[in-house]
């Protein structure tokens, strides 16, 4: 395995980062057991979970996730063994009212309730990362380009929310913040806050980032590098659709497209054509689709962890096994030209 600082914090995280969102939905308690036991032996010391967690978000199994994760770690005790975060949901009326009815606000209330429910999940009395899942504001993020102004966008200050976390920073239950689908607008606002009144620094940002979304690479990839608050990449294959799997119509059984179709993001005309162009490209090189996307991320100087999912324990090995992948130049020209033919179908 390899390892990268968490931003400038003391830390050393996995390149990889273990995911866990299925826990609770397509994945067992017994089964995620079996992932995380895995991940560790491997060398997988980053975990990543949240309040919304499983995904689909429903109200039968909010927190699921952290609940797993929470009996595999008084199970094992090894929780001084794994760096873990974590993340407060933003605001979705309409789709998460089970969570503080869709109205989450980043503020000294909010954050405090949705901490606590988070620990105790997870029975640990701190998390080396918290997030803020996704903007209060309103933005473009979840697959939304462009920005529109919108005279309602009322949200908590900035400092208002670096203050509230800062309290529990103090406090011990958090070690390090972090930020989650955030624009570089968003990032700079926090950093610069931060700095002029003395309150904890962000030190990451997770972001989608893969072969079909390199919108990253516009804006943040110079904030993460400058500013030292590396990219956690999330959907790095693309809801699995990177490993070729759903490519002319296939749709397996089981797996996340195959049960929730409405999931598109990573879908589409041209999204199809530049999976098919990658996975040609791999294949031509004696190399795993979803190995070659993986290795690609794993590279990018502005990264500091790749995070990444799976169902089956086939795709957890071959997914941490990418890490000794070393792409070489002729693969990266062929992405690149790719990437110029089919630019970012998958915002």
């Amino acid at each position: 395995m390899k390892y990268r600082k968490l931003g400038p914090s003391d830390l050393d995280v996995s390149v990889i980062c273990l995911g866990t969102m299925t826990f609770g939905e397509q994945n067992s308690e017994a089964e995620a057991f079996e992932q995380m036991d895995f991940a560790l032996a491997q060398g997988v010391n980053f975990f990543d979970t949240a309040e919304l967690y499983s995904i689909p978000p429903r109200a039968e199994t909010y927190g699921a996730t952290e609940t797993i994760i929470g009996n595999w770690l008084k199970s094992r005790g090894v929780r001084g063994k794994i760096v873990l975060a974590s993340k407060i949901a933003g605001p979705g009326e309409g789709w998460i009212d089970h969570i503080r009815g869709g109205r989450t606000r980043f503020d000294r209330k909010h954050i405090r309730e949705a901490l606590e429910g988070s620990l105790r999940r997870l029975q640990t009395d701190y998390l080396d990362l918290y997030q803020l899942h996704w903007p209060e504001r309103k933005t473009n993020f979840f697959g939304r380009l462009g920005y529109t102004p919108e005279a309602d966008d009322d949200f908590t200050p900035f400092a208002e929310t670096l203050e509230a976390l800062a309290e529990h920073v103090q406090a011990g239950r958090i070690r390090h913040i972090g930020l989650s689908n955030e624009t570089p607008w968003g990032v700079m606002r926090f950093l610069a806050a931060a700095e002029r009144l003395g309150l904890p620094r962000v030190v990451s940002v997770q972001n989608p980032y893969s072969l079909l979304n390199r919108t990253y690479e516009v804006g943040l990839a110079e904030v993460s590098w400058r500013e030292r608050c590396g990219l956690l990449a999330y959907s790095p294959l693309g809801f699995g659709v990177l490993s070729g799997k759903y490519l002319h119509g296939a749709r397996p059984a089981g797996a996340r497209l195959t049960r929730w179709p409405d999931y598109t993001r990573y879908s589409g005309p041209e999204a199809e054509a530049a999976t098919e162009a990658y996975v040609q490209l791999a294949r031509e090189h004696d190399l795993d689709p979803a190995q070659m996307a993986l290795a690609f991320v794993h590279d990018r100087p502005f990264l500091t962890s790749t995070i990444i999912g799976a169902t089956s324990m086939d795709q957890l090995r071959a997914n941490i096994a990418s890490i000794d992948i070393e792409l070489p130049a002729s693969v990266i020209e062929g992405i690149e030209a790719i990437h110029r033919a089919h630019p970012n179908p998958s915002p």
